[in-house]
């Protein structure tokens, strides 16, 4: 990487002219977004509006069939090549937790900075135990997973992806599998990570995070950014029909 190359003018993440199809059916259309390096996004819009389909294009867990997509420099709908290069770049936490019922915490945070990153064991763990502690569940690193609870497989699935020292985060509904009273120690885990200045990607449902934490609040429905803002003004004052409507179910939910 080039020194300059993170400066305000190159952004971390730039999707051109993206569009995506499911067979006949068309889950994005004509997505355009940069985001800068530290910029914290929440992604947020009605069920089937494209918001995981969006992020999950970023680290190439979906392909699209037009349109450009650079990560960290790398172009990312140039080839196979090039995917593995930016999945070392870019962490994902997904709704379900996703850890290996059979190996121990530990075990599953230090797989794949071994395998990946060529770690030994000691470094792999010592790396481990550090991110563990950083989500606060150093305590748990000899259970399994069913041993613990919800909101604390979610910790262990962050501290696993910051094992492999990402430059952006990818969260993908992270709290809406969990119950009610977990899903704060995720949040604070995730605006623990905000403060320490992660370029985060968050699709939820969860607005008084957005209002907190993000830079800019995105606003999806019918695979197209309908609107985006900082969170005073796309709160306060939200442009779109279709963002008042969706503010209006939300917000009298909770």
């Amino acid at each position: 990487m080039t020194p300059d190359s993170n400066s305000a003018a190159d952004p971390i993440i730039r999707m051109q002219g993206v569009n995506k199809w499911y067979g006949e059916f068309q889950v994005l259309t004509d997505i355009d977004l940069s985001v800068r390096t530290g910029e914290r996004i929440v992604i947020c819009g009605p069920s089937g509006s494209g918001k995981s389909t969006l992020i999950r294009c970023i680290n190439r867990l979906e392909t699209v069939q037009k349109g450009q997509i650079t990560v960290d420099g790398i172009e990312l709908t140039a080839g196979g090549k090039n995917v593995d290069a930016v999945r070392a770049e870019v962490g994902m936490v997904f709704q379900q937790f996703n850890l290996f019922p059979h190996l121990t915490i530990l075990q599953n945070c230090t797989l794949a900075p071994m395998r990946s990153r060529g770690m030994s064991r000691a470094e792999a763990e010592e790396v481990a135990m550090k991110y563990l502690t950083r989500v606060r569940i150093p305590e748990q690193a000899h259970k399994y997973p069913s041993q613990l609870s919800g909101g604390q497989q979610q910790r262990v699935a962050i501290a696993r992806a910051l094992c492999m020292a990402p430059r952006i985060m990818l969260f993908d509904e992270p709290t809406s599998a969990l119950d009610p009273e977990m899903v704060k120690e995720v949040l604070d885990t995730m605006i623990g990570l905000a403060e320490d200045g992660m370029t985060m990607l968050c699709v939820t449902h969860e607005m008084g995070f957005a209002r907190s934490v993000a830079d800019r609040v995105i606003f999806m429905a019918e695979g197209r950014i309908v609107e985006q803002g900082p969170p005073a003004e796309f709160f306060g004052n939200p442009k779109h029909e279709k963002t008042r409507q969706f503010l209006g179910q939300i917000l009298s939910q909770h």
